[in-house]
């Protein structure tokens, strides 16, 4: 009987969760339709990142440096890849959390806001996309296909893990004068207390979103093919219309997760709901854990 009383004690905690995270999406999505200035750091961002790819990508194809395998030069091209997408993506991403901070706050934050608070935290910034590419390269050795599946399996449960108990690093770069290392430990210590929150949040808006990819996609490529029938231009025209749909979707969820970033941050840290997240009964979301 008490084993079962646990049970539905652990169940409606789960639930009890799940609802409160939903809340959170839901008051982060209000947040952007209310600024939707804010969606311009990730279209900036993912502008910058393919510069980036592109940058690396002609003088690895011209230069067949992975042509005999990976090897040490690889490896160095690999990192030097990773550091560079980072910087830029936490950059962008940093300028967003900001500007929400300040949208949370009550303000009215605009794009330069942003990014002056980015520029201010720049060395901490680039400290941690070291971090990030030295992670990224060890990560994708482990799920390489050469490995075995358990190798590979735990490659991507170390993925799922890097990406939980970082998920607050941001938040806290914007909000504290501290270097990356102490961010990360921050982000850690803040896990521990926000921990369903932060993986229902972060499976949540990712699930939700690709599964809407996913349906576009598909209602595309069918939608493409009756307009090959008609016109093969016509249906380049259907298929371009709806990349340009599923890129917009990318767009969204990564500002909606910055937002939720901010706001689980701001909650977990002060304990004061902010503005934009009143009346949602959010005074137990985070009591400490005793």
């Amino acid at each position: 009987m008490p084993h079962a009383i646990g049970i539905n004690h652990w169940g409606m905690a789960m639930f009890e969760r799940f609802s409160r995270s939903w809340e959170l999406v839901k008051a982060s999505a209000n947040v952007l339709r209310s600024d939707r200035e804010l969606l311009l750091f990730p279209l900036i961002s993912g502008l910058c990142t393919l510069v980036v790819m592109a940058t690396f990508l002609v003088p690895v194809f011209a230069l067949r440096i992975f042509e005999n395998g990976i090897g040490i030069g690889g490896a160095v091209v690999g990192f030097l890849f990773y550091f560079c997408q980072y910087s830029v993506i936490i950059f962008f991403n940093c300028a967003l959390v900001a500007a929400a901070m300040i949208r949370l706050d009550g303000g009215d934050p605009t794009l330069r806001d942003g990014f002056d608070a980015a520029k201010s935290k720049l060395p901490a910034i680039l400290g941690y996309a070291a971090i990030a590419a030295t992670v990224g390269v060890a990560l994708q050795a482990l799920k390489s296909r050469d490995n075995n599946f358990i190798v590979r399996l735990v490659g991507s449960g170390l993925g799922v893990a890097w990406t939980l108990a970082t998920f607050m690093v941001v938040p806290v770069l914007v909000s504290r004068n501290i270097g990356p290392v102490d961010a990360l430990k921050q982000s850690v210590a803040l896990l521990k207390r926000t921990w369903g929150e932060n993986a229902i949040g972060n499976v949540g808006i990712g699930a939700a979103f690709g599964l809407i990819t996913f349906a576009v996609m598909l209602v595309g490529a069918g939608l493409a093919f009756l307009a090959w029938q008609a016109s093969p231009m016509l249906a380049i025209a259907v298929a371009v219309v709806f990349v340009i749909g599923v890129l917009l979707l990318g767009i969204y969820q990564a500002a909606l997760s910055g937002i939720y970033s901010a706001a689980l941050y701001r909650y977990a840290v002060s304990h004061e709901t902010p503005a934009a997240f009143q009346g949602m009964q959010l005074e137990s979301a985070f009591q400490p854990k005793r």
